[in-house]
């Protein structure tokens, strides 16, 4: 999370609060505010504040850079990037382009959500996953495939899920030096 704390004195965990957020909010609107195609770097800085966009920062965005709320909302729903809806540490999304469906990606998406308790769309209550559902990753030849993060996993069978979430959450510990 965002403090204002020196670099060596990182307190990650101790997340800014909704005042800081706003005037962070505030000041890369009014940094953005003159300068053309200002508006998707400006969702793309509040995503990473606040972890997605609720739609009070949305009515900021569009106040703040005098343009239609429904033109803010339109980019923000046109591009697969931006969330309205809080997602998790880590994105799980399964390929269902032809290929991988044919080849047993519905039932792969069905596992997911088995195992994780979520549908698609939706985050675990601990905010870990958001599963989606991808129309191709380009890896016909191997499919199913599925990512997780950026890490692509190809030839995925159901009755793996369980043991390909674990290998992730081993690696993202290590990763972050747990």
């Amino acid at each position: 999370m965002l403090t204002d704390k020196p670099a060596g004195d990182c307190h990650c965990t101790e997340p800014a609060s909704p005042e800081e957020l706003r005037r962070r909010l505030d000041e890369i609107i009014t940094e953005y505010k003159d300068k053309p195609g200002g508006l998707i770097p400006v969702l793309q800085i509040a995503q990473g504040l606040y972890g997605y966009l609720p739609d009070e920062v949305v009515r900021r965005i569009s106040l703040g850079l005098d343009k239609p709320y429904s033109e803010v909302a339109g980019v923000i729903t046109f591009y697969s990037f931006f969330s309205t809806r809080p997602r998790g540490e880590h994105m799980v999304r399964v390929c269902l382009g032809t290929a991988c469906y044919v080849r047993g990606g519905k039932q792969v998406l069905d596992a997911f959500k088995k195992e994780l308790g979520i549908d698609v769309g939706e985050t675990t209550a601990d905010r870990k996953y958001t599963l989606e559902v991808a129309r191709c990753f380009g890896a016909c030849g191997l499919a199913p495939a599925i990512t997780i993060d950026d890490v692509v996993h190809q030839r995925v069978k159901p009755t793996k899920i369980r043991e390909i979430l674990a290998k992730h959450m081993q690696a993202a510990a290590v990763a972050k030096g747990a």
